[in-house]
């Protein structure tokens, strides 16, 4: 499966990476390091929740790893394309009149609150190559929503 992704999400991706590497680990080492001077270590509430978070850092930089090598950077600024596609950003018209604008992204760059949903969601997929003026149907739970395609930019 592809992981496609913004050079803004990659960017996000290796920060979050250095600061658990560089920073938060070593932290966390040196305080179970700390606590493992203190004696008995059963019984040390420091030694084991720092044991846990060590755990927890080394599950979740392995797992950015495995992101990190396996993304596909997709520049949105570099496309042209009259049709949407990942990296779009798509701005809509609901059958009541509403606008709403979304931003196409990557898995791990998802913010549904800021508008930037997974390529993989319904409402991408319901726009994916798409036009502007193009008639869309997104699939909801309570009920399919009507819309129309106003504006496609990539930026």
């Amino acid at each position: 499966m592809k992981n496609y992704i913004t050079t803004q999400g990659l960017e996000v991706l290796k920060k979050e990476y250095r600061e658990l590497k560089e920073v938060e680990r070593p932290q966390v080492v040196s305080a179970v390091s700390f606590a493992a001077a203190n004696g008995d270590r059963s019984e040390n509430a420091d030694y084991i929740y720092g044991k846990r978070r060590l755990r927890e850092i080394d599950r979740r930089l392995r797992f950015l790893q495995k992101r990190i090598e396996s993304a596909e950077v997709v520049k949105p600024s570099e496309i042209q394309s009259n049709k949407v596609l990942f990296g779009a950003t798509v701005k809509i018209e609901d059958e009541n009149g509403e606008q709403k604008s979304y931003r196409i992204v990557g898995e791990d760059e998802i913010d549904a609150a800021n508008g930037a949903i997974s390529w993989k969601s319904p409402i991408a997929k319901a726009l994916m190559g798409k036009k502007v003026n193009d008639e869309v149907t997104i699939f909801r739970p309570k009920s399919p929503l009507e819309a129309e395609i106003i504006e496609i930019l990539y930026i």
